[in-house]
Formats: C-alpha cells, sequence, structure tokens
C-alpha cells in the first residue's frame, strides 16, 4: 500500500504546484484570482493528501504486525495474495435504492429544499436496510 500512498501524495503535490501557477497566472493575466479554480485545485491537494495519508498509515501498521506485503516485497508472488477480500452481495438490490435516494437528494439542491430533507430521510432508511439486510428473513445469519 505503500506505493499507492505514494501514487496519491505526488499527484496531490503536482496538484498543488499546479494551484499556484494557476492562481498566479490568473493574476497576471486578469488582475485578480480566479476563486472557483484555485479553490477547487486547493481542496483537491488536501483530499488526495488525506487519502495517501491514510494508506501510508495503514501500510506501516500492516507490516509493524504483519511484514512487508507481497506487492513491496521483489521476491514477492502472485499466488500470495490470493484469498477472500470480503463477502459482496450477488442479489442486493439495497445499492441501487441508496443511489436512487442520493441523487434524490442531489436533485433537491436545485430544486427546493424540502427535497433534500426527504432524501436525507431517505438515504437514512436505505443505509439501515443495506447494513441489516442479513439480519432478517431468509438471509438471516
Amino acid at each position: 500500500m505503500k506505493m499507492q500512498a505514494y501514487l496519491f501524495m505526488g499527484v496531490s503535490t503536482f496538484f498543488g504546484v499546479v494551484a499556484a501557477l494557476y492562481a498566479y497566472w490568473a493574476w497576471a493575466v486578469e488582475g485578480h484570482i480566479e476563486w472557483t479554480g484555485t479553490v477547487a485545485l486547493v481542496v483537491s491537494v488536501g483530499f488526495g493528501w488525506m487519502v495517501g495519508f491514510w494508506l501510508w498509515q495503514a501500510a506501516r501498521r500492516s507490516e509493524r504486525h504483519h511484514g512487508l506485503a507481497p506487492e513491496e516485497r521483489p521476491e514477492g508472488e502472485i499466488a500470495e495474495n490470493a484469498g477472500e477480500y470480503g463477502f459482496f452481495s450477488p442479489h442486493s438490490w439495497w445499492p441501487l435504492f441508496v443511489a436512487a435516494a442520493v441523487a434524490f437528494t442531489a436533485v433537491g439542491v436545485a430544486i427546493g429544499w424540502w427535497m433534500v430533507f426527504v432524501g436525507g430521510f431517505a438515504i437514512i432508511l436505505t443505509a439501515i436496510g443495506w447494513v441489516f439486510e442479513y439480519y432478517r428473513k431468509e438471509f438471516q445469519h
């Protein structure tokens, strides 16, 4: 995971340089800073570093407890990473309902705040349904 962390941090640093150049260039040409693009680039720097730092910390913790990951070792084999990565529900309709609730809420920002409140309530309900889908009926564990 360290390589992914370095990639995120490297691209974010590049965005930081581009943000500085963008702000300077806008100021030199227009006489004022163009805030929309500058803020968007600065926010992307923050988000990229946030993800990169988390990946770096996770890699350090993993190395401390499990040693170097196979993808980090020169002699690592692909077969060493084989195994189960988690459980993914093959039949669940809940992701579709959560996405529809999020889309309804996003449209509500443009149309009316009442839709945001209804959509927020729908997001909460559908997220609860998705989380607890294996706690009832025939799929109960």
